[in-house]
Parts: structure tokens; sequence; C-alpha cells
């Protein structure tokens, strides 16, 4: 068992302060799982283990995407606790994932309040936008992203640095089947992800690359799985040049 410091529980806390506002204004997606987890594992001195589980993660938030105003369990939290957990207790990151879900749906939750009380700043927007009041506008944009953040910061420092007692104490009081059994779950979880996934992107002209995707996953003997995203790379360049050659086709005989 490992017990973080202040300055890491800070650490992580600033982390996660700053992807929150990524989160919000989604402009370079380092809130995604893969890159908070990959943080993570840096802060608690531990890379590897953290690219571990930020992979995990996000194959079983893949297709979890809020769309309009829906509420989904919030993926950025799940790649902090799993990877913090795993490192901590000394558990895979498979076992370290379900334990990390919890943390997520109160994220979730603390996001649905957060946007109800957002709600209430429209009518002081309108009014600004009414006046022409600029600046007032982008005061009240970064009082959001603030918040937005402080939420992001304070959950995780609680999580981590001021819960690490409660949370080792609950984590040894686990039977080794339970433990067994969230191992089993966790590598479930990214399969059910990826599952969500393809059921809207998957389209029949695509099977042919899905089937050799797994051919090369499964049945060939890599060290790495850089070789397999190359040839899906490479493919999917081939399909782009191959439908943009269609098309300049197509334009040419429809202009004849």
């Amino acid at each position: 068992m490992m017990q973080i410091t202040l300055l890491q529980g800070i650490l992580l806390a600033s982390m996660a302060f700053i992807v929150g506002l990524d989160d919000l204004m989604e402009a370079f997606f380092l809130f995604r799982p893969i890159m908070v987890a990959t943080f993570s594992g840096i802060i608690l001195n531990d890379l590897e283990t953290g690219v571990i589980a930020g992979g995990l993660v996000e194959l079983a938030f893949a297709g979890l995407t809020p769309a309009g105003g829906a509420s989904v369990p919030n993926g950025t939290i799940a790649g902090i606790m799993t990877t913090y957990l795993a490192i901590t207790q000394g558990i895979k990151p498979s076992e370290a994932f379900p334990l990390a879900l919890p943390f997520c749906f109160l994220m979730q939750y603390l996001g649905t309040l957060k946007g109800t009380i957002f709600a209430f700043f429209m009518k002081p927007a309108d009014n600004m936008a009414e006046k022409g009041d600029a600046k007032g506008l982008v005061r009240l944009h970064v009082l959001t992203l603030i918040i937005t953040g402080l939420c992001f910061a304070v959950v995780t420092f609680l999580c981590t640095y001021a819960a690490q007692d409660l949370i080792t104490s609950i984590v040894n009081s686990f039977p080794e089947r339970l433990m067994n059994g969230l191992s089993v779950a966790g590598g479930l979880l990214p399969a059910v992800g990826f599952c969500m996934l393809l059921a809207v992107l998957l389209k029949r002209e695509f099977m042919a690359y899905l089937i050799i995707g797994f051919v090369c996953a499964c049945f060939i003997s890599f060290g790495n799985i850089l070789p397999v995203a190359l040839i899906g790379g490479a493919l999917a360049l081939l399909d782009y040049h191959n439908t943009g050659k269609e098309k300049a086709s197509g334009g040419v005989k429809r202009g004849i």
C-alpha cells in the first residue's frame, strides 16, 4: 500500500482543475480518461500504470458521450481514481476500475447540480447581451469555468488525499473472491464501451476492417499494440483516399 503526500494531492487537484476547464470547453481534450490517467501516473511516479489504466477507462467511456443536456458518468474522475487506486492499493487497473465507478457517478450528480445552478445565469447573461455588456459576459463565462474547475479539484483532493485512509481500509476489507470478480468486471467494461461505440459507427462496408483488426490484435504475437494501430491508420488512409477518388470520379461523370 502507498500513501500519497500532500504535495501529490495538491498536484492531482491542480491537474483536475485544469482538465475540468477543458471538460467544459472541450478545446484540447485533456479531460479524456487516457490523458488524465497518464498525468495522474506521472504525479504518482508510476507512468506505466497510468497509461494502462487510461487505456482501460478510455475504452469503457469511448461510446459514452453526453448529447444535449444529458448527464453521463464522468470519465475524467474515473481515469484519475482508477490510476490512484491501482497505484496506492497495489491492485490491477482492471480491479481498480470498478472501484472508481462510484466516484464518477458522484461527479455526474455534481455536474447535474452545477448545470442546474448555471441555468440561473441565463437571465443575467441575456440582460448583459441586450445592454452590450461584453465585459460582463466574459466575467460570467470565467465564473462558470472557475466553478467547474473547483468542482473537479475539490472532488479529486477529497477522494485521493483526504480520504485515502478510509479507502485503504475499505479495499483491505474486500475478500479475494470479490476482488477477482471486480477484475473480471473491469475487463468486461471496456468491451461494453467499445460495443456501444460500434452500435453507432459500425456499418456493413466497414466490417472487413473490423475483421482484419480483430485478427491482428488477437492472433498475431506483437510485443505491443503500436503495429496494430499503424495498420489501422494505414487502412483508414486507404479508405479515405479511395472514397475521395470515387467522389471525384462521380463528380466528373455528373459534369459530363
